[in-house]
C-alpha cells in the first residue's frame, strides 16, 4: 500500500480505467474492490441489482465478501448490525419500503456508533405501490443519526462508495453512512465512468480496518453493547452522537480533498453550478440537478443569471455553504421529490429556510415545489418551467404560492375508468355440486366433487388480460384452487408477481374484492379484515351473507419476509386461508434466491461457477412449519393433479369458515426464471411430485395423510427426471456435481420417509 501511495504522490493520481456503466454497477464494483467482510441483503427493486452483481463477481472470484440473504429487510439490517459489532466491514443496499422495514434498526446502529455503508437506491414509498424513483424514502433517513451522502451520477456513486467507508471509520466519526442515488434514473442508466484499475488502490486509499475500538470479537476483552440508559445518560450519549455527526462534515471535506489527489475528482458539500452571480437558482437533489444545468446554460444565453445548487451531503446539513452560496440570490426555487404532508414544504425547504434565517442580511425569496413523485420524468422543459416560476417571483418581488405541487394534472370525469365486466358475487360462484361433510367417527371431512368438466361452467375469479409471463403457473394454479371454493371471497394479495400483473392502476383483473398489502404484513392485515367483518355482523351493522371466504395469496418469497405475520395469524387461528404459490424464488424482483429455493438451484443471487454451485442450503419446509402451529388444515397441491387440488380447496373453505386458519402450498411453474420450456409446465409439476420432491399430502386436525403416493402407484421417478426439464438445474446433472445431486436426493428421501411415517402413525 505504501508503494501505491508513493505512486499517487509522484504521478498526482492513481491509475484509472474508463467504462460505460450504471449506478448499481458502480456501487457493486466499489464494494467488490473494497472487499467487505459481510453484506446482509434482501431483494427490492431497484437496489436488487447490487447483490446480484456482487454474486456474479463472487462466482468469478473477484471478491470474497460473505453475502447473507436475509428473511426481510429488518433481518438484513440486523445481520449488518451484528457483523459491525464484531468489527467487520459491512455493506447493505435497499429501497423504499425495504428501508421503512429496516428503519427501526438504523438509530440503533448509529446510537451505538458502529460504522457501515448502506446504498439507498431511492424509490417511492407506498402506498399506493410504485417502484420508481423519488425521495420519499430518503427523507425518512434524516433523523436516524446516519451520515447521508448524495450521488447525482454513476461516477458519483462509485466515488461516494469509496469515500463512505473511510468517513464512517474515521476516529472523529464512527457512524454509519448512507449513499443515496435515484432509482432507475441513476441506478440503471449508463454513463461514462472512471474507476481505479486495481482494488489495491481502493484499499490503500481507505486504509486498514481500524483497531482499538470496542467490538464483540475478543472474548478476552468482553463488552456490553446496547445497555438501556436513563435520561441523564441518554442525553450525554446523544450529545456525543450529535457532535460526531457534525464532525462528519469536516471529515467529508478532508476525505474529499484527499480523494481528489487520488482520482482528480473533487466533491464539495455543495455542487454549485454557475452560482457566482446567479439571481435565480434551483435547489435540486441528485439526477434532476444534472438536467437543470443544461437549462441554466440556455437561460444564461438569454441574459438570465441562472444557477443550480445540489448538495453532495445532507447529513450533516451544509448550512454554512448554503448561506454563502445564496448571499446574493434573489429567488431560490427548491424542488422536492417528496412531501412532508401538511408542513407547507418538504424537508429541504425547511432546512434551507432555517439556514438562511441565521443570515440576517439574506433577502432570498424561497419557493418550494413538489415534483417528480413516483419516478415521473423530469425533462429540460420541466426545469425551464421551474426557472420561469422563479423569474416571475423575482419580477413580482413576492411569491403568490410559496408552496405547491408541480406536474400534477386535474382529473377528467369523462376519462374515468369504465367497468368492463359486471361484478359477480354469490350464486355466480356457487355450483351446488361440491359437497363437504364431517365424518363424526373419524372427525375428518369427506368431500365429493363432480367431474372437473362440470366445474368449467363456474366463472373464473380473475378476468383475462393480466400481464403474466407466458407459461406462468400462478393463475392456472389459483383458478383451479378457486374452483373448489363456493360463493363469495375477499382476497388479499401480498406484493409479488400475481398482484403486480393483475392490478396495475387503472386496471384490475379481479372480479371480487381484492386488497393489496406488503410482503411482511399480509396475514395480519387479513386478520384485521376478518375480525372486523364478523364484529360488524355481530353488531348488526353489516348485512352480508355468512359464506364470505377470506383468502390471502402469497408467493415470490412472501412466506419468508411474511413468515412471522403468517405464524401470528395461525396462532390466533383466524378464519382465513393462506394460499402460497411456490415459484421457488423472489421472481417479482428478478429471480433472486428465496428460502423456498431448493439446494443447488441457480438464481440471480446463487450463481453457478468455479466458486459456488447454486444455493448452498436446503429449502424451507413451510407446510410442516405451519402444521406445527396446530391450525386445523394444511395441504399441498398442484394443477398437475387437479382433482386432488379441488378437493383440498373445498376442505380449506370448510375449515376456514368453521374452525380457523388454513394454509396451502401450490407448486407452480415459472418458465422465465426456471429456464424451462412453456410446453413442459405440467410435465415439470408431475415430475416434481413423482420424484417425491413435492409430495401431495394434507394435515387435517394434526393427522397427516399422503393423498397421492407415487411409490404405491409404481410411478416414482428419479430426482433427475424433474431436474432435467429446467435450465436452472442442468448443472446438477453434470458429473462434477454428483455429490451435490446426491445430497439433494438424500434430503428428498429423508423428508419423504418422515412423511410416510407420519402417514402411518397418527400421533407423529
Amino acid at each position: 500500500m505504501a508503494m501505491i501511495e508513493k505512486e499517487v504522490e509522484r504521478t498526482n493520481r492513481a491509475v484509472q480505467e474508463t467504462t460505460f456503466a450504471s449506478g448499481n454497477e458502480m456501487a457493486a464494483l466499489a464494494a467488490s474492490q473494497i472487499n467487505y467482510h459481510i453484506m446482509g441483503y434482501f431483494p427490492i427493486t431497484p437496489s436488487t441489482e447490487i447483490a446480484q452483481l456482487l454474486d456474479q463477481m463472487k462466482v468469478r472470484g473477484e471478491h470474497d465478501t460473505k453475502l447473507i440473504p436475509a428473511d426481510g429487510e429488518h433481518g438484513s439490517a440486523g445481520i449488518c448490525y451484528g457483523a459491525s459489532l464484531m468489527g467487520a466491514r459491512v455493506l447493505n443496499a435497499t429501497s423504499a419500503n425495504g428501508l421503512m422495514y429496516m428503519l427501526e434498526q438504523l438509530p440503533v446502529q448509529s446510537g451505538t456508533r458502529f460504522p457501515m455503508v448502506l446504498n439507498l437506491v431511492t424509490r417511492s414509498v407506498s402506498g399506493p405501490l410504485d417502484i420508481h424513483g423519488d425521495h420519499s424514502d430518503l427523507y425518512f433517513t434524516l433523523n436516524t443519526g446516519w451520515v447521508v451522502l448524495l450521488a447525482r451520477t454513476p461516477q458519483a456513486v462509485y466515488d461516494m462508495n469509496v469515500m463512505a467507508l473511510k468517513i464512517a471509520e474515521h476516529e472523529d466519526v464512527r457512524l454509519p453512512v448512507i449513499i443515496a442515488y435515484d432509482g432507475f434514473f441513476t441506478s440503471h442508466q449508463k454513463r461514462k465512468v472512471h474507476y481505479f484499475r486495481d482494488r489495491e488502490t481502493v484499499q490503500a486509499f481507505i486504509g486498514p480496518r481500524k483497531e482499538g475500538f470496542p467490538t464483540a470479537a475478543d472474548p478476552k476483552r468482553p463488552v456490553t453493547i446496547g445497555a438501556h440508559m436513563g435520561g441523564d445518560d441518554l442525553i450525554n450519549n446523544h450529545y456525543q452522537q450529535s457532535v460526531a455527526l457534525y464532525r462528519a462534515g469536516d471529515v467529508f471535506r478532508q476525505v474529499a480533498a484527499e480523494y481528489e489527489k487520488w482520482s482528480g475528482r473533487r466533491y464539495e458539500p455543495l455542487d454549485l453550478y454557475r452560482m457566482d452571480d446567479a439571481d435565480v437558482a434551483l435547489f435540486l437533489l441528485n439526477s434532476a440537478a444534472e438536467t437543470a444545468k443544461d437549462v441554466a446554460d440556455r437561460l444564461r444565453k438569454q441574459g438570465v443569471k441562472a444557477g443550480v445548487v445540489s448538495p453532495n451531503i445532507i447529513r450533516p446539513f451544509p448550512a454554512d455553504e448554503i448561506r454563502q452560496a445564496l448571499k446574493h440570490v434573489k429567488v431560490l426555487l427548491i424542488g422536492e421529490r417528496a412531501d412532508s404532508y401538511g408542513a407547507y414544504g418538504a424537508n429541504m425547504t425547511h432546512e434551507v429556510k432555517a439556514a438562511l434565517q441565521e443570515d440576517r442580511d439574506n433577502e432570498t425569496i424561497v419557493v418550494s415545489r413538489v415534483y417528480g413523485l413516483g419516478g415521473k420524468d423530469f425533462y429540460t422543459e420541466d426545469a425551464e418551467a421551474l426557472f420561469r416560476m422563479a423569474i416571475e417571483v423575482m419580477e413580482n418581488g413576492r411569491a403568490e404560492k410559496p408552496f405547491d405541487y408541480f406536474g400534477h394534472v386535474p382529473g377528467q370525469p369523462e376519462q374515468q375508468p369504465k367497468r368492463l365486466l359486471e361484478p359477480l358475487h354469490g350464486d355466480a360462484f356457487r355450483t351446488g355440486l361440491i359437497h363437504v361433510a364431517m365424518d363424526e367417527k373419524t372427525k375428518r371431512l369427506n368431500v365429493k366433487i363432480p367431474p372437473l368438466r362440470a366445474l368449467t361452467a363456474k366463472p373464473k375469479r380473475l378476468a383475462p388480460g393480466h400481464g403474466a409471463c407466458p407459461g406462468c403457473g400462478i393463475f392456472p394454479g389459483l383458478e383451479l384452487f378457486f374452483k373448489g371454493i363456493e360463493g363469495d371471497i375477499v382476497v388479499l394479495f401480498q406484493t409479488g408477481c400475481a398482484y403486480v400483473v393483475s392490478a396495475a392502476y387503472p386496471y384490475s383483473a379481479h372480479k371480487q374484492t381484492m386488497v393489496h398489502n406488503l410482503f411482511q404484513n399480509g396475514a395480519a392485515t387479513l386478520s384485521g379484515m376478518v375480525e372486523a367483518f364478523f364484529e360488524l355482523k355481530r353488531r348488526g351493522e353489516l348485512n352480508v351473507s355468512d359464506d364470505v371466504t377470506f383468502v390471502m395469496v402469497t408467493g415470490d418469497g412472501g412466506m419468508d419476509i411474511g413468515m412471522g405475520s403468517a405464524i401470528g395469524a395461525a396462532l390466533r387461528n383466524h378464519k382465513l386461508i393462506i394460499i402460497e404459490y411456490d415459484n421457488e424464488g423472489y421472481m417479482n424482483t428478478g429471480a433472486q434466491m428465496s428460502y423456498s429455493t431448493p439446494m443447488g438451484h441457480m438464481t440471480t443471487t446463487t450463481g453457478v461457477g468455479n466458486t459456488q454451485r447454486g444455493k448452498s442450503f436446503h429449502h424451507k419446509d413451510t407446510p410442516q412449519i405451519m402444521a406445527a402451529t396446530n391450525i386445523p388444515y394444511v395441504f399441498t397441491g398442484t394443477e398437475a393433479f387437479p382433482q386432488d387440488l379441488v378437493k383440498k380447496a373445498a376442505k380449506a373453505q370448510w375449515y376456514a369458515q368453521h374452525e380457523g386458519t388454513v394454509y396451502g402450498k401450490l407448486l407452480i411453474t415459472c418458465p422465465l426464471n426456471w429456464k424451462s420450456e412453456e410446453r413442459y409446465g405440467e410435465k415439470i409439476l408431475e415430475a416434481a411430485v413423482n420424484s417425491c420432491f413435492f409430495p401431495l399430502y394434507e394435515v387435517e386436525r394434526g393427522k397427516t395423510t399422503i393423498t397421492y403416493d407415487p411409490e404405491a402407484k409404481g410411478r416414482r421417478v428419479p430426482l433427475s427426471e424433474w431436474l432435467k426439464y429446467m435450465g436452472k438445474t442442468k448443472h446438477l446433472l453434470q458429473k462434477e456435481n454428483e455429490g451435490l445431486l446426491h445430497e439433494l436426493e438424500q434430503e428428498v428421501e429423508r423428508r419423504w420417509s418422515i412423511l410416510k411415517a407420519k402417514h402411518e402413525h397418527p400421533y407423529l
